[in-house]
C-alpha cells in the first residue's frame, strides 16, 4: 500500500495548471529525496517553491508541505498553496505552519531567482554550523559550495518577521546559506537545482566532520582553485545543472514508491 493510499489524499491535478502540476511533482520528489537521504528532521523543516503565474500576472503563490506529514508521505496533491503570509489560497484539508514559512517568505520576496528554497536540519550541517571556523574548503565537493556560501548568525527559532531583513542581507546573491547553530539552506531555480545544491552542501559537511574526526592536519584547497569552481561545475554537469541527475533520481523514487506523483 502506498503513502497516498494510506492517507487517502484527494488528487488536485484537475484543479491546477499543467505547469503547477509539474512543479508539484518535482517538489514532492524533493521532499521524498530529503527523507531518503536522511536529512529530514521529522516534520520540522520545509521546502517551498513558487507557483508559475498565469501570463500577465505575478500572484506570489507558493507550495509547501502539509504540516505534520513526514517527508516520505508527501505527494503532489498534498502540497498546500499559500501566499507570502503563509495563508492558504486554495482549498486544502491539510494544515500549514505559517511560522515555518518565515525564512522562506523572506527569501522568496527578495530573490526572484529563488524559485525554490530548501532548508534542512541535517546532523552534519548543524555540526559544521556550530564550529567557529565554519565550512572548510577541504574536499572537491566543498569548492562548489565555497563559491557561493554565506552565513547567518543564530537568533533563536526563526519565528519573528524582524529577522527577515538580516536573513536576506546575509544570503545576498549566494546559493548556499549556513544558518549558525541551526542548519543548511539552499536556493535554486527549481526543486531539482535546490536539491542538488543541498546534496553537495550536506556531502561536503559530512566529509568535513569525518576528516576532523581523523585528528590529522587538514589540507585546505588553494584559493585559485576555489575561484574557478563555478566554471568547473558547469563543465562537470555539461551545462545541464541538476537536469543531468534529476531524471535518474526520479527513476529511483519510482522504483521505491511512485506515490509522490499522485
Amino acid at each position: 500500500m502506498t503513502a497516498h493510499e494510506k492517507l487517502q489524499i484527494p488528487s488536485v491535478r484537475d484543479q491546477v495548471s499543467p505547469e503547477e502540476w509539474a512543479l508539484r511533482v518535482d517538489l514532492a520528489a524533493a521532499y521524498r529525496l530529503v527523507a531518503l537521504f536522511g536529512w529530514s528532521d521529522l516534520v520540522f523543516t520545509h521546502i517551498s517553491a513558487k507557483v508559475p503565474s498565469a501570463p500577465g500576472r505575478d500572484d506570489h503563490h507558493f507550495l509547501i508541505n502539509p504540516y505534520g506529514f513526514l517527508f516520505d508521505e508527501i505527494t503532489a496533491s498534498s502540497l498546500v498553496k499559500i501566499d507570502l503570509d503563509g495563508r492558504k489560497v486554495m482549498d486544502s484539508p491539510f494544515p500549514v505552519n505559517p511560522a515555518g514559512f518565515t525564512i522562506h517568505s523572506a527569501i522568496h520576496a527578495a530573490r526572484a531567482d529563488a524559485q525554490c528554497v530548501l532548508h534542512v536540519h541535517s546532523a552534519n550541517g548543524i555540526a559544521v554550523s556550530a564550529q567557529k571556523e565554519g565550512f572548510l574548503p577541504i574536499s572537491q565537493q566543498s569548492i562548489f559550495v565555497q563559491a557561493g556560501l554565506a552565513y547567518h548568525d543564530y537568533e533563536g527559532v526563526a519565528l519573528n518577521d524582524d529577522e527577515k531583513p538580516r536573513l536576506v542581507r546575509d544570503l545576498g546573491h549566494n546559493t548556499f546559506l549556513m544558518l549558525r547553530n541551526h542548519g543548511l539552506l539552499t536556493v535554486g531555480s527549481s526543486p531539482a537545482e535546490a536539491w542538488l545544491s543541498m546534496y553537495i552542501f550536506e556531502s561536503a559537511c559530512a566529509i568535513q566532520i569525518k576528516a576532523q574526526a581523523g585528528g590529522g592536519e587538514l589540507i585546505r584547497i588553494p584559493q585559485p582553485i576555489l575561484d574557478g569552481a563555478k566554471a568547473q561545475l558547469a563543465q562537470v554537469t555539461k551545462g545541464l545543472g541538476a537536469g543531468l541527475v534529476w531524471p535518474g533520481l526520479l527513476r529511483k523514487l519510482d522504483r521505491i514508491d511512485p506515490s509522490y506523483r499522485d
